[in-house]
């Protein structure tokens, strides 16, 4: 099957090698000419502009757009929508707001242009293990695409989630839910990584619970793999940055009073991990100091000697804990 590819970052570019490698012919244009450069090597062509890409696909044509959401995205639908005609499909397979897909299909409908939104998840992984794939879209436009979503997506790696909007919506759920996995992980290994009584082998657990333990996962597989290189990650600084897709669903959760306290706490945490010494923290202690006296940390103070006065020991939490 024959496809057209707008963007060939991390991506859109191995996706477009997945579906050469899959026997389809791929028509390709970016920015980067060494992105297309590579791309021709390994088999498929590629044009200068977008007027040459939709003149060059045969019809219905199919346009995939694997670009950056946001202004980047609207900027190139607008652009390409009056080169395609009634029958051809546009696939968006960016991290776009589902309420833009809504929009967009609307606008693509008016031309009798079929417009899916392709939720895409899998990372630099995709492709060798496939894409997981969720669509929105009319039955009739996503079935055109089959060829297409078998290659790049594993045995039952792709789904209809519904009309228009549904695949970027159900991808933006899954993002949320990223997050709050992460932030699981994060915390337990922390706690591990502070056992008092002995270093645990971080990695070893990592390992051990990929063997049918209940919470064995692909983002635990990646984690132990990072573990593994650097056991206590003493070469990275805990800055977290975020996509934008959690705080989407985070907004969709305060709209429709949609409980979601694990994926609103990841996301904040994300936001502290980027304040290591943050106005609030620093607000705190000072109401701290100035209503009971209690001791502050200086600025200038070394981490070894960040121990507050207040700090009851272990002593004192022993005996809380036999009180108790």
């Amino acid at each position: 099957m024959e496809v057209g590819i707008v963007g060939l970052g991390k991506m859109g570019g191995n996706m477009a090698l997945r579906l050469i490698r899959g026997g389809h012919q791929v028509l390709a244009n970016d920015l980067d000419p060494e992105a297309k450069a590579h791309l021709e090597e390994q088999g498929g062509r590629t044009v200068s502009d977008l007027e040459d890409l939709v003149s060059a696909l045969e019809k219905p044509r199919v346009a995939w757009l694997m670009l950056p959401a946001g202004k980047i995205t609207e900027s190139v639908v607008d652009e390409i929508l009056p080169l395609l005609d009634p029958g051809d499909i546009l696939v968006d397979g960016a991290n776009s707001f589902w309420k833009d897909s809504r929009r967009r299909a609307a606008k693509a409908a008016e031309l009798s242009v079929d417009y899916v939104d392709c939720g895409v998840s899998g990372g630099v992984w995709g492709l060798e293990s496939g894409y997981n794939l969720m669509l929105g879209g009319s039955e009739e436009a996503i079935g055109e695409l089959v060829p297409l979503l078998e290659t790049l997506s594993p045995e039952g790696g792709y789904l209809r989630t519904g009309g228009s909007g549904s695949g970027h919506f159900v991808k933006m759920i899954h993002n949320g839910i990223e997050y709050g996995l992460m932030q699981a992980y994060g915390e337990g290994f922390e706690a591990m990584a502070s056992y008092p009584h002995g270093e645990i082998d971080l990695p070893a657990v990592a390992r051990l619970w990929m063997k049918g333990s209940v919470v064995r996962s692909w983002l635990l597989e990646l984690g132990l793999l990072a573990l593994e290189q650097d056991p206590r990650l003493e070469d990275i600084r805990g800055y977290v940055e975020d996509s934008g897709m959690g705080r989407w669903t985070v907004d969709f959760a305060v709209e429709h009073a949609v409980p979601m306290h694990a994926i609103t706490s990841a996301l904040y945490a994300r936001f502290a991990s980027r304040q290591p010494n943050g106005f609030a923290a620093r607000m705190a202690a000072a109401l701290r100091k100035e209503f009971g006296g209690h001791a502050i940390v200086a600025m200038d103070t070394p981490a070894e000697d960040m121990v507050s006065q207040d700090d009851p020991g272990d002593e004192a939490m022993d005996e809380v804990e036999r009180s108790g």
